[in-house]
């Protein structure tokens, strides 16, 4: 008596043809899948990296602008000072915020969101 998949007929050779032929297309599905969620991480990490690496630079000219505020208040006694502080301020507050929004993208790369799975989802569908 012959299962539901298997014809009447088939011998063995052709069920283990079958069952090596699944065995590929079961392997290159999950290999897709890898490559899909790999790509898919890779660009959040790349949007995520460039907005922090943007907020340092901007950190690190404020304080450039701070020091070189100093070091030219020395010589009048304050209004280049205050010049400086006034350049830290706002480059810092900026940078903060840009280094904020790169660490939030970069924090979505681990947690599998709805909308990585949509993204992969239609990744898949494409791939078949």
């Amino acid at each position: 008596m012959a299962s539901a998949g298997q014809r009447p007929d088939d011998g063995i050779g052709d069920l283990v043809s079958r069952l090596i032929e699944d065995g590929k297309s079961y392997a290159r599905a999950e290999v897709n899948l890898a490559k899909a969620i790999a790509q898919h991480r890779a660009g959040k990490a790349k949007s995520g990296a460039v907005l922090l690496c943007a907020g340092i630079a901007l950190l690190l000219a404020g304080f450039i602008g701070l020091i070189v505020g100093i070091v030219m208040g020395l010589a009048p006694l304050i209004g280049p000072v205050l010049a400086g502080v006034a350049v830290l301020v706002v480059t810092g507050l900026i940078g903060f915020l840009l280094i904020r929004a790169g660490a939030r993208k970069l924090a979505v790369i681990g947690s599998g969101s709805d909308e990585e799975r949509e993204a992969l989802g239609d990744g898949l569908r494409e791939a078949a």
